[in-house]
């Protein structure tokens, strides 16, 4: 299916098309990761291509080569309307559903793009044209290596391609710890690593980077705000406003915190809720068969991996907590 899709769409792709990337909002280091690894490629090619970032993103990824040449659209919503309306083809990558891309799904949707899909997640909405798609595997940094391998299989990465890939594939790996990393994925992170990157040198700029304030807001957390649930294997971890406020929390700052809870001995899931302005953000993480992907998009208009996934709810805080705690002692006997 994937060398089918490729065989179908590199035909289509030339210096006379417009190629537009983009990724889902608050771009992780995969979504980054994937977006400009697969630009790199684009351009050393010689072919017309533009990343589009729905929002922000955390500031430690902003040593990535090419980071500078992505539109936000929460800076410059114009501009980035005006390549995702004239794109030829909208590349779509590390997300499946456009509700993901917040106000460039209508954009996106209206577009006479042909849209390709790269992806690892499961359940895609369909609103692609082209799908390079596989659940299995460990980011959507290693599918980029692999969709582009199927053009030119020797001679197509250079070193800021290799890095940047190199970033997707390491952050939602957990650094090669979690059970997506297949042989597949090692293969690929070698085919990087031999172009002469740095990998001590990026684990630093991406994970030594932090604030003093981070640093703060971190041992307040693990304190004050995580706990435990007394009759369940399930860790709870809830920051409100004032909270953000106090410690200046800005875009990736509270990254990894849903999985502060999954070290406590006998905890099987931990659950992160961190108030916004308009919505309650959450993560769900675990190390049992559960699968939380599911769970959030039945309970908090979420989705994701089985073993990692996100969602919203637009209660408050203390009611979307109790929501929680209903809804995972209903699910008691599949968490173990």
């Amino acid at each position: 299916m994937l060398e089918n899709t490729c065989q179908k769409l590199w035909p289509l792709l030339n210096k006379e098309v417009s190629l537009v990337i983009t990724t889902h909002h608050k771009p992780d280091g995969d979504a980054l990761g994937s977006s400009l690894g697969l630009y790199h490629f684009f351009k050393s090619k010689g072919w017309q291509v533009t990343v589009v970032s729905p929002t922000d993103y955390s500031s430690n990824f902003n040593w990535m080569p090419g980071q500078q040449e992505i539109v936000n659209y929460d800076v410059n919503p114009e501009k980035a309307k005006e390549f995702v309306e004239n794109a030829d083809i909208l590349f779509c990558l590390d997300f499946n559903n456009l509700s993901r891309i917040n106000d460039l799904s209508a954009l996106a949707k209206n577009s006479k793009s042909k849209k390709v899909m790269i992806d690892h997640h499961e359940y895609p909405e369909g609103f692609d044209d082209f799908r390079f798609w596989n659940p299995k595997a460990s980011s959507t940094a290693e599918l980029i290596y692999q969709f582009v391998a199927t053009f030119d299989h020797e001679n197509w990465m250079n070193l800021e391609a290799a890095k940047c890939l190199y970033v997707g594939i390491m952050t939602d790996t957990g650094s090669f710890r979690h059970d997506s990393t297949t042989a597949i994925t090692h293969l690929v992170a070698k085919k990087v690593h031999d172009l002469g990157i740095q990998t001590s040198k990026i684990h630093e700029l991406v994970f030594d980077r932090g604030k003093l304030s981070r640093t703060r807001l971190v041992g307040y957390v693990l304190y004050h705000k995580l706990a435990v649930m007394e009759d369940m294997p399930v860790a709870i971890t809830a920051l409100d406003k004032n909270e953000l406020k106090q410690f200046n929390v800005q875009t990736g700052d509270t990254e990894g915190f849903a999985n502060f809870g999954l070290g406590i001995d006998g905890v099987l899931l931990s659950a992160l809720f961190v108030e916004r302005q308009d919505m309650v953000k959450i993560s769900f993480r675990t190390k049992s068969g559960f699968k939380v992907n599911l769970f959030s998009q039945k309970y908090f208009e979420g989705g994701g991996h089985q073993k990692a996934a996100g969602g919203r709810s637009k209660m408050g805080l203390e009611e979307t907590i109790e929501k929680f705690k209903q809804k995972i002692r209903e699910h008691k006997d599949e968490l173990f």
